[in-house]
């Protein structure tokens, strides 16, 4: 372990400090060969990218060409299209892939009958993010908006953060970067425990819920991996997490409650009284929230974010609290965070078709699609609201049946194409179907149809949306073609 005493001026922030840098594991990134397997996906391409930024060497495959492999080709990568043994050249020394390849991947054999060294995706951004003072962002819901918060804020505040994050912060036009601070600003998935590949300086917990069903046994283990991932937490860091949410509330309880050998503070966030970092007086004007920031009993200051839902209003003082310890001033971050705009795919505006607003959004757990339809109906106000939803897994879908068939109330009519297949068995495919989901939501009493390709949806909007209306484009896959051609559709007359 290393300890770098150059200190950092950077503008908003108080007074840089000594850090520390870890021992990544990895050696040097400087002229070092990279073999990128499933290189288009958003956190692959990131991670890539500030591969290339730290002076390393970046070669790798995707099984379809994109906008995002174009990127990283002129950036200096040498990404193929197409998985192909013969991509894996003898001189690479290190293979990262995602967590969409297989184990039969014709290259990921190659890989390891050349005797190359395998890292998933997870444990390469770990490693490289251990090179900084690490925030890192974890929880159910929340995290790529929460971390593209922190990050615009940092950049709009002078400081130049490293981050990787799963989507595209819409004002960056970028979802990863390096900077010449000492963060690095991450997005910590739990899904097959990725977020114990980091050891964050200041670790962020946003909310537990039961997802990713298909790994975790239950609510209790998903709650487990989450208190493992705050025990990674550095010495001398925080923790910052919710104190509205049980499961946060409990693992906050026992960090405080343990003898704390590694000094790791804890510091709550939400609405309740009991927590450190409060929103009061809240008021709601034009679809836009206002409120007042009330730290350890002080009034810190008012602020309007332009993100709808309530759910945002939690993700503000997340991020708040982590510029805050990261050093920005408080009265700085105050006017900075309502200048955010928001993530790709986060409720965001597509355009008007015919009068009717076009809306896509990334949601697709229970408690996010609720938490966006009424967002949409706060900022909106719509004479109705389409909510086209396309469920994401097949094993996701069974686990939370009963829960997704209460989310759509909010909408008017809910439409369901095909179920999107990732990361599924052909058993898992078998047991469950989006009719069953369909059935659900009517027997719920809101109106819902499956309707199975895209261009049958577009069809039928086509021919009941009015103006006035609000589509909205739901889900994780690749439901957002829906809103593209339905605007192009009506727009073009067709």
């Amino acid at each position: 372990m290393v300890r770098a005493k150059k200190e950092i001026k950077q503008a908003g922030i108080k007074a840089a400090h000594r850090y520390e840098v870890v021992d990544s594991g990895i050696g040097r990134i400087a002229g070092k060969r990279f073999h990128f397997i499933g290189a288009g996906g958003v956190g692959m391409s990131g991670l890539a990218g500030l591969i290339l930024k730290n002076g390393g060497k970046v070669r790798g495959s995707d099984a379809l060409g994109s906008s995002v492999v174009d990127k990283l080709c002129e950036a200096g990568a040498d990404i193929r299209v197409g998985h192909s043994a013969g991509n894996v050249r003898a001189d690479t020394e290190a293979v990262v892939i995602s967590a969409a390849v297989k184990e039969d991947n014709c290259e990921l054999q190659s890989a390891r009958k050349k005797g190359v060294r395998v890292y998933k995706y997870a444990e390469m951004a770990g490693m490289v993010s251990s090179r900084y003072e690490c925030i890192a962002v974890a929880g159910t819901h929340g995290k790529s908006t929460t971390c593209g918060w922190v990050t615009y804020c940092m950049q709009q505040a002078g400081v130049e953060p490293n981050f990787i994050i799963g989507a595209e912060v819409s004002q960056l036009g970028v979802s990863s970067g390096t900077g010449a601070s000492r963060y690095f600003v991450a997005e910590a998935c739990e899904y097959d425990r990725s977020f114990l590949n980091f050891r964050p300086k200041i670790g962020c917990v946003l909310n537990i819920e039961a997802d990713h069903l298909d790994y975790y046994k239950d609510e209790e283990e998903i709650e487990e991996a989450f208190g493992a991932f705050c025990g990674q937490i550095r010495r001398g860091g925080v923790l910052v997490g919710c104190g509205d949410d049980t499961r946060v509330l409990r693992i906050m309880d026992r960090m405080r409650g343990e003898p704390n050998k590694k000094e790791i503070r804890v510091l709550s966030f939400g609405f309740g009284r009991g927590c450190a970092i409060r929103a009061e007086e809240i008021s709601l004007q034009k679809g836009y929230y206002w409120f007042t920031i009330v730290e350890q009993g002080e009034r810190v200051g008012r602020v309007c974010i332009s993100l709808p839902g309530r759910y945002n209003i939690l993700n503000a003082l997340a991020a708040y609290a982590i510029l805050a310890e990261a050093g920005l001033e408080r009265a700085r971050i105050l006017e900075l965070l309502g200048g955010f705009g928001g993530m790709e795919r986060r409720l965001m505006y597509k355009g008007e078709a015919g009068g009717a607003v076009v809306i896509d959004d990334y949601a697709h757990h229970p408690t996010e699609i609720r938490g966006s339809l009424e967002g949409i109906r706060q900022r909106y106000e719509p004479r109705r609201l389409w909510c086209v939803f396309q469920p994401h897994q097949y094993s996701r879908t069974r686990f939370l049946l009963d829960d997704f068939s209460e989310s759509f109330k909010l909408a008017d009519v809910t439409i369901v194409p095909e179920i999107y297949f990732v990361r599924d068995t052909e058993r898992a495919r078998r047991e469950v179907n989006a009719e069953q989901l369909v059935e659900r939501i009517k027997a719920k009493g809101s109106e819902a149809l499956f309707i199975k390709s895209f261009s049958g949806i577009c069809e039928y909007l086509k021919a009941n949306v009015k103006s006035g209306d609000v589509v909205v484009t739901m889900g994780a896959g690749d439901v957002w073609k829906v809103a593209d051609e339905y605007i192009q559709r009506v727009r073009e007359g067709g």
